[in-house]
C-alpha cells in the first residue's frame, strides 16, 4: 500500500500552489487533491517497498541456486567427457 503520509503531503503542496483569491476552500482543495492522488495511485499496478524487497531476496536466492546448479552440470559434463575420452 502507498504511505497516506506521502499522499497528504504532496496534497498539501499542491493546495500550496493554488492562488490566494481561491485559497479559501484549501481544506477542500486539499481532499480533492489528495483523492485524486489516491484514485490515481491505485489504478497504478505498484508493490510496496516490502513487497520488492522481499521478492528481491527471493530473485537473489534463486539465482545462487541457479549459479550451483550450472556448475554442478558443467562439473558432470567435464567428468563425463573424461569418462569418455
Amino acid at each position: 500500500m502507498i504511505d497516506l503520509n506521502h499522499i497528504d503531503e504532496l496534497a498539501r503542496r499542491l493546495s500550496d500552489l493554488v492562488p490566494p483569491g481561491l485559497r479559501e476552500s484549501r481544506e477542500e482543495l486539499q481532499a480533492t487533491f489528495k483523492n485524486a492522488l489516491q484514485a490515481g495511485l491505485s489504478r497504478l499496478d505498484l508493490v510496496t517497498r516490502e513487497e520488492f524487497d522481499v521478492q528481491r531476496a527471493v530473485l537473489l536466492r534463486t539465482r545462487e541456486k541457479l549459479d550451483a546448479l550450472e556448475q554442478a552440470v558443467a562439473a558432470l559434463e567435464t567428468r563425463n567427457s573424461d569418462s569418455n575420452a
